[in-house]
């Protein structure tokens, strides 16, 4: 299949915060041209933010100018972008997280997720953003999935996953306090995970996925002596969704679950809160790794790791997770399509 085929997906590709590697990322992605066999990329943003990019990556890029998605003409040769016009590069600091550059950066994504809530585009692929600049910015949401959620006005449960090689990561608490994510660590909410975790892999393409689950406390809590959360609540909430026809067992000790876990014996680990789950699969491929918004009608993907403030600019930024990022959204939309053509 080419680039122009009908049946492949279109994804907008945003190039994330303009002070991080995001534009460098973005730029390199698309000059290396390896994606056109698995979706339509369209570039949403400011124009200037690519062209930055590209003299970072030390690229040329062919581009064309677009009003919106809907009107690319996906058989021209040029790379398509929709350009809003929003972002003077050159007036942040490259390296420095800044509000206004944050409260840009939600923007240029609310108008992604505009032209995905009228059809115009299948998914969003992002590049790494810098969470605290959006808070300050003005998007008052501690992550960016609460902020699509909000956007899309969803009600449902929703998610981040972590994807490493064929590995799914999620977690029942996210970004929140170790403290609160002990409060939040219940058996309502890890059946919850557990049905999020199991509908999105199955949606990917995972027919029946095996889904380890990680202890709260030490050793599993060594029968009670490290803590009762597991017999009083992990254990159960595993045993009532393997009833449901869910395949998970646990709880693990978490120190030794996703040694099992990479060595093959599951395609998921359900931790009970953020680093549990982020130290192993960030040791096991920091470049590698994509998180996606599991729950959201539109598909959301994004390289693992951060804005990388330390390299900006120096043109080394590796591409993999962002390219695994278009891949994954790829697959995910297109099987979409397919249960919606079956439909």
């Amino acid at each position: 299949m080419t680039r122009t085929s009908s049946s492949l997906p279109v994804l907008a590709l945003v190039p994330g915060d303009c002070t991080g590697i995001g534009p460098e990322q973005t730029a390199r992605l698309l000059a290396e041209g390896s994606l056109r066999d698995v979706a339509r990329l369209v570039v949403v943003g400011d124009i200037r933010v690519l062209e930055m990019g590209a003299r970072h990556a030390g690229v040329t890029l062919n581009t064309k100018l677009y009003p919106s998605p809907k009107a690319v003409d996906w058989s021209a040769p040029e790379i398509p972008v929709v350009d809003l016009g929003n972002i003077d590069p050159a007036a942040f600091e490259l390296g420095v997280a800044n509000p206004d550059s944050g409260r840009l950066t939600g923007d240029t994504l609310a108008r992604a997720i505009d032209f995905a809530k009228a059809g115009e585009v299948e998914g969003v692929c992002f590049a790494p953003l810098n969470k605290q600049a959006m808070f300050n910015g003005g998007w008052r949401f501690p992550d960016e999935h609460k902020m699509f959620a909000h956007l899309l006005d969803h009600k449902g449960p929703f998610s981040e996953m972590n994807v490493l090689e064929g590995q799914w990561m999620t977690r029942v608490t996210s970004h929140v306090s170790l403290r609160t994510a002990l409060d939040q660590v219940t058996f309502d909410s890890i059946c919850r995970a557990l049905r999020l975790a199991d509908d999105t892999m199955r949606k990917a393409g995972i027919d029946k996925p095996r889904i380890a689950v990680a202890a709260l406390n030490p050793h599993a809590g060594e029968g009670g002596m490290f803590g009762t959360e597991e017999i009083d609540f992990i254990r159960p909430a595993v045993e009532a969704m393997a009833k449901e026809g869910i395949d998970c067992t646990g709880p693990f000790p978490s120190d030794t679950v996703y040694i099992k876990a990479f060595s093959g014996a599951f395609d998921s680990v359900l931790a009970m809160y953020h680093d549990q789950g982020q130290i192993a699969t960030k040791l096991k491929g920091f470049n590698k790794g994509v998180t996606i918004t599991a729950g959201l009608e539109i598909v959301f993907t994004t390289p693992a790791h951060g804005t990388a403030f330390d390299i900006v600019g120096k043109g080394i930024a590796d591409i993999g997770a962002f390219q695994s990022a278009v891949r994954l959204a790829a697959r995910v939309a297109s099987r979409k399509n397919e249960a919606r053509a079956a439909a």
